[in-house]
């Protein structure tokens, strides 16, 4: 079958199915998860529908009662990615419920999230649509956890008062991934017998995100 391209420009949604029976969970995560690997593999210039098929162990005209594109496919796990990171649970303190963001975001970058955003950050530098999809689906949910954490913070007193609440996002994202992406030997597990490349970077990042808040650890 060849490739679709019917739209240039994904989807908002994600991509949704044309009416018809059920769509089958299962399919759908083997299908998200082969998307994912064949990005990495691949990078999304390469990527074709029938090489995620392929490796989703389905037919292409199933992919397509999911995706009517690509494009659409690319959107679609990004938006159901970030769609299953949940909510932020309130610990009941700044420096939990930053930790708690933090180990989040480590376990993201260092699993399948984190090769996702790897290939929609370099594609997101040519290609507008999914740029947005980057911002709206990834970027921004991430902000709006770590506003959330802010506005608990100032409201228990633990804090003053932020401008922008949004800022301790970018402190977050930017932080973590120059340390797990960009800083050589943070790209490798660490030792069976020792902490993570994820959970060192917790313990560096964390004293000074409280400081740069106005708060002291605990």
């Amino acid at each position: 079958m060849a490739e679709r391209t019917e739209s240039n420009q994904p989807a908002a949604d994600g991509g949704q199915p044309a009416r018809g029976r059920p769509r089958d969970a299962g399919r759908d995560r083997a299908l998200l998860e082969a998307t994912v690997a064949v990005l990495q593999e691949s990078g999304y210039g390469r990527l074709t529908t029938a090489a995620v098929a392929k490796r989703a162990g389905v037919s292409t005209a199933t992919l397509y009662r999911r995706w009517r594109s690509k494009e659409d496919l690319v959107v679609g796990t990004a938006v159901r990615w970030a769609s299953d990171l949940g909510p932020q649970p309130d610990t009941g303190s700044l420096e939990g419920d930053l930790a708690t963001l933090l180990r989040d975001k480590a376990e993201t970058l260092e699993g399948p999230g984190g090769r996702l955003l790897h290939v929609l950050i370099g594609e997101a530098a040519h290609n507008e649509a999914l740029a947005r999809v980057l911002d709206t689906a990834i970027i921004q949910p991430v902000r709006d956890r770590a506003a959330a954490v802010v506005r608990r913070a100032v409201a228990r007193g633990d804090i003053p008062p932020l401008q922008d609440a949004h800022v301790l996002a970018d402190l977050v994202v930017g932080s973590m991934v120059s340390r797990l992406f960009l800083t050589p030997d943070a790209a490798h597990p660490g030792p069976a017998d020792g902490p993570s490349s994820g959970e060192a970077a917790i313990r560096e990042l964390l004293p000074f995100l409280l400081r740069a808040l106005g708060a002291q650890p605990g």
